[in-house]
């Protein structure tokens, strides 16, 4: 690879940013509290911080006493009131942008508030961090001389009013981009910000392929759906021979567990780096600074103050929730977040548990709403995710999709968990699959296993093998095409459940 001054002085000041992370590594919770108490200073004069007598917050204590956990809902009619231009509501600076919330939630949308500052000290410094720990790690990286490939929401910015504007998360990013950021970056902010998905694959796909790309940012699904796009479009076996310097995958959203053998054969025999992130519309919560499987550094300087409650402990809005300096290795916890765009002790709806203390490394265990609890099994979406790639190691089989819920005991009949799987590669003897699936399952969650013995509570599991774009379907018919979007991997009800099957029988 030739020379370049640009990649050996961008990773200088990646560098120098390193330095500082480094520096808050092993003091997370003075930190935390210190910028909580900013925070609280700052927003006393806002319409939330009236009510709740900010003025009177000396410390945590105070703060945990006077201001409630809040879910969407209860927070909803404040965003309402920024929305239809309104200031200084929960946040003292102005906000303009409103982040449409499009992941794994209810149909219902979700408008949540971006400030300037959550934008430049949290999503964009996190970004800038993932590079950062790269270079640290990976000293002869030359992930600068070419592009970064970013697959986003297919969510162009709206407008509001005069004075507000909603989108996909990664639009409002976009739109805010350094412009140093936008030039290292493919495909441009036009085909970035397309609303259609297939037109927007198509002009993806047409303007990367010419551009010398080294890294990828997005996904696992969607950019699964880009990069098999790209092969069939250039004739290339690989992705490699379509982007010879490529190095580095920066993947979140969802597990990579189910994808990473999938990954390996569309990039070929020369291996590529893979980062993890955890990002959501709420924040930038952490990257992976070490080896896949060894958590993801905490974020603790990043404009966001955390809180958590066991998840044993969980009942909403009237949780107990402690502090970072509080947790303990290997309990699971719901997560509560306080951002500089005013969501006040805000429950995002992850689970997520700490694997070390010093430093905070965390791995994201599930949602506190998505899992299968219908029979004391606590099925969380890692046991999912880890058994089913067991399953797929045993039958040479790899997924595309897949979403799973409980069967209800009827009469004599007991119940069971029933999936529906779409795969890339679907195993030769779908039974085998099961019964791998089935005995991992009882290996990694002691619940599962005691409810599945002799089929007292919960029967083998019954698997349906999708058509080809049954959940691509189901996304288009919630206009949730693209980018951040998913469909929910794991419910206590069987509503998603049985508009897929419907899907898959027609």
């Amino acid at each position: 690879m030739p020379f370049s001054p640009i990649n050996d002085i961008v990773k200088l000041f990646m560098k120098m940013r390193f330095r500082h992370i480094d520096s808050y590594l092993y003091n997370g919770p003075e930190i935390q509290q210190s910028n909580l108490m900013k925070m609280v200073k700052y927003a006393k004069n806002t319409v939330y911080g009236k009510e709740f007598h900010f003025k009177d917050i000396k410390n945590y204590e105070d703060f945990k006493r006077q201001v409630p956990i809040r879910e969407y809902e209860a927070l909803a009619p404040y965003i309402n009131r920024n929305r239809d231009g309104e200031q200084n509501v929960l946040w003292p600076t102005m906000i303009k942008w409103f982040s449409k919330s499009s992941g794994t939630t209810d149909s219902k949308s979700k408008f949540i508030p971006v400030s300037f500052e959550s934008i430049k000290e949290n999503h964009l410094r996190g970004g800038q961090d993932i590079f950062s720990w790269y270079c640290e790690s990976h000293l002869d990286s030359q992930v600068f001389t070419g592009k970064s490939l970013r697959l986003g929401g297919s969510s162009s910015v709206n407008s509001i009013n005069h004075e507000s504007y909603y989108g996909d998360l990664s639009a409002i990013i976009v739109e805010n981009l350094p412009l140093w950021a936008e030039i290292r970056s493919t495909p441009n902010q036009r085909i970035s910000l397309l609303p259609e998905w297939e037109e927007k694959l198509e002009a993806m796909a047409t303007a990367t392929i010419q551009e010398d790309v080294t890294s990828l940012v997005g996904v696992p699904s969607w950019m699964l759906v880009l990069s098999k796009y790209i092969l069939k479009k250039t004739g290339a076996n690989n992705l490699k021979e379509v982007w010879p310097n490529l190095e580095l995958y920066v993947h979140g959203g969802v597990s990579f567990v189910p994808y990473r053998n999938e990954f390996k054969k569309l990039v070929g025999p020369n291996e590529i780096n893979y980062t993890e992130t955890y990002n959501a519309t709420e924040g930038f919560f952490a990257v992976q600074d070490q080896f896949p499987g060894q958590g993801m550094l905490l974020l603790i300087d990043h404009a966001i103050f955390y809180e958590f409650v066991p998840l044993n402990e969980y009942v909403g809005e009237g949780s107990k929730a402690i502090s970072l300096g509080e947790v303990e290795i290997g309990e699971t916890y719901a997560m509560i977040i306080t951002t500089k765009s005013g969501l006040w002790r805000y429950s995002i709806g992850d689970t997520i548990r700490f694997v070390s203390k010093n430093p905070y490394r965390i791995e994201i265990v599930g949602r506190t709403k998505h899992f299968i609890n219908a029979f004391g099994e606590e099925l969380m979406i890692d046991n999912a995710a880890s058994a089913l790639a067991r399953a797929c190691n045993a039958t040479g089989a790899s997924i595309k999709d897949y979403s799973a819920a409980p069967i209800y005991m009827d009469g004599n009949k007991n119940g069971a968990h029933e999936w529906i799987i779409e795969f890339n590669n679907p195993p030769e003897n779908l039974e085998v699959f099961g019964t791998v699936l089935d005995n991992a399952l009882k290996e990694i969650n002691s619940d599962y296993e005691a409810k599945r013995h002799k089929n007292i509570a919960l029967g083998f599991p019954v698997i349906h093998q999708a058509k080809e774009k049954v959940f691509y379907t189901w996304l288009k018919s919630k206009g949730k095409l693209g980018g951040q979007n998913k469909v929910p991997r794991l419910s206590n009800n069987r509503q998603v459940l049985e508009e897929l099957l419907e899907i898959n029988a027609h």
